[in-house]
């Protein structure tokens, strides 16, 4: 794919890939299900079964630097210091790269790996003496500096670990649409956070993507996502739910400008997937030399390991159909 978006780390044309989370407790599975049905873009997925610290808030936070988190009541919190929360989420973590270190021995291809962005732990992060990270601007700076470098060590662990292959960062924002529009509730449910205003919240974003040193995709499978803002955060790629974005000429200005779309569909069949995308793309005026990622909706933990395969495959068999069809 293009070089001014990612410097050729992907094969040209459309391919797929999974977006993150996997049904299922064993990692060395989910690793040989995304190489195996995802040779073009094989990703490290999550498995939130597992439990705490394998969920994506716990995961998340625990990439952060000298910002210690803790479990309390069912919740994340920032912490005075780590505890056995955050030792386990780690330990996760490094089992899962360990894995990965073994599975992907002399892989050459690109390898994504899927991490939570700062606005969405701002948005679900509490603070100690309670109400999230999000209602503090301190706070979310203090995070956000921090998770830039936990990020970094994480892109740089997993290239040293892999050293063949090329790294895409994913980063998560689900929450963002709420954050900016003002809807994150408070714990009380009875009231809002204030908005964030889009100028703060795309600067945050780009120290993230500017950080790392690696392509980065930012996915955001919510409603309304805002395509622009990611865009203009100077992200590599958009992944989004194509069924959740309001307004289609942000996709064909997503294509159009050079930025690699992550198209996200709902289906287990490729022909479904394949009529959907390549319509999108007819009816925008695009035709089939243009460079497009295919994949499910959002994560597939809630789907049984069968269905999780499946809509895996599809995607892969409808990225060569989608040519056809535009043909």
């Amino acid at each position: 794919m293009g070089e001014s978006a990612n410097g050729d780390v992907w094969r040209p044309g459309m391919i797929a890939t999974g977006i993150g989370s996997l049904p299922g407790t064993d990692i060395k599975d989910a690793l040989a299900m995304t190489f195996g049905e995802l040779p073009d873009l094989p990703y490290l997925p999550e498995l939130p079964g597992r439990g705490p610290g394998a969920d994506m808030i716990g995961r998340g936070a625990g990439l952060m630097v000298d910002l210690p988190v803790e479990l309390y009541a069912g919740r994340w919190r920032i912490a005075s210091h780590g505890g056995a929360d955050l030792r386990r989420a780690h330990d996760l973590l490094e089992r899962d790269l360990d894995v990965l270190t073994e599975l992907a021995d002399g892989f050459t291809g690109t390898v994504k790996i899927q991490a939570t962005g700062a606005w969405t732990l701002a948005a679900n992060l509490e603070l100690p003496l309670g109400g999230l990270v999000l209602k503090d601007h301190g706070a979310v700076g203090d995070l956000a500096t921090s998770l830039a470098e936990g990020l970094r060590g994480h892109v740089d662990d997993v290239r040293r670990r892999v050293p063949k292959a090329h790294v895409v960062l994913q980063l998560d924002e689900p929450t963002l649409p709420a954050v900016i529009s003002g809807r994150v509730r408070t714990e009380s449910g009875l009231h809002t956070y204030r908005a964030v205003d889009a100028a703060r919240a795309r600067s945050v974003l780009r120290s993230m993507v500017d950080g790392v040193g690696v392509p980065v995709v930012v996915h955001c499978c919510a409603a309304d996502p805002p395509v622009a803002l990611m865009r203009e955060a100077g992200a590599a790629g958009v992944a989004v739910d194509l069924t959740k974005v309001k307004n289609l000429d942000q996709i064909g200005e997503v294509v159009d400008g050079g930025t690699v779309l992550f198209a996200g569909v709902t289906s287990t069949s490729a022909a479904e997937i394949a009529d959907r995308v390549g319509r999108l793309l007819r009816d925008l005026g695009f035709g089939p030399d243009r460079d497009v990622v295919l994949t499910p909706a959002c994560g597939l933990a809630g789907h049984s390991p069968s269905a999780a395969r499946a809509a895996l495959k599809a995607c892969r068999e409808a990225s060569d159909l989608v040519v056809k069809v535009l043909e």
